[in-house]
This record gives C-alpha cells, sequence and structure tokens, in this order.
C-alpha cells in the first residue's frame, strides 16, 4: 500500500513540477510538485524499510502420548527466524 501511494505521490509531482505550462497567481505549482515528489520518496523508502523488517513466526505443533498415564500432550511452539546477517 505504501509503496503504490509513494509512487502516485512522484507521478503526480513530476507532472506538477515538468508537465504543466500553468501559471496560478496564489500558488506555485512547481514547488507543490516537488514536495510531492519528496513526500513520495520518503514514503517508498519506509515502505521498503517496512518490507524488510516484517517478520514471520513460524508455528510447530507436536503430539505425542505420555507413556506413564497414556494421556495425550500437545505443545505449540512459536518462533521468529534470524535476520541474516548482510
Amino acid at each position: 500500500m505504501s509503496l503504490g501511494l509513494g509512487i502516485v505521490l512522484i507521478v503526480i509531482g513530476a507532472i506538477l513540477a515538468y508537465a504543466l505550462n500553468l501559471t496560478v497567481d496564489w500558488i506555485d505549482l512547481q514547488l507543490v510538485g516537488y514536495i510531492l515528489m519528496a513526500a513520495g520518496a520518503v514514503i517508498v523508502v519506509i515502505g521498503i524499510v517496512l518490507l524488510a523488517r516484517r517478520r514471520r513466526s513460524i508455528a510447530t505443533s507436536r503430539t505425542s502420548v505420555d507413556p506413564a498415564t497414556g494421556d495425550r500432550v500437545v505443545r505449540d511452539e512459536h518462533s521468529v527466524p534470524d535476520d541474516p546477517v548482510l
């Protein structure tokens, strides 16, 4: 979601900054375009960082029978894999 939003902001900002040849007295459209492109770049970088940091958990369920009582024993384990060293 954040990557798409960042790309959309970059595209809209580039259109405002480079493609439009329109002058409005009360706002500088070129400056607004640059601001949108910068905001889009920041959002894309944040989105990439969040995707890289997303952790996946591993759930393991083991079922065994207790030999002394004959009862069924279920053990659930949840773990997070280690981050690989870059």
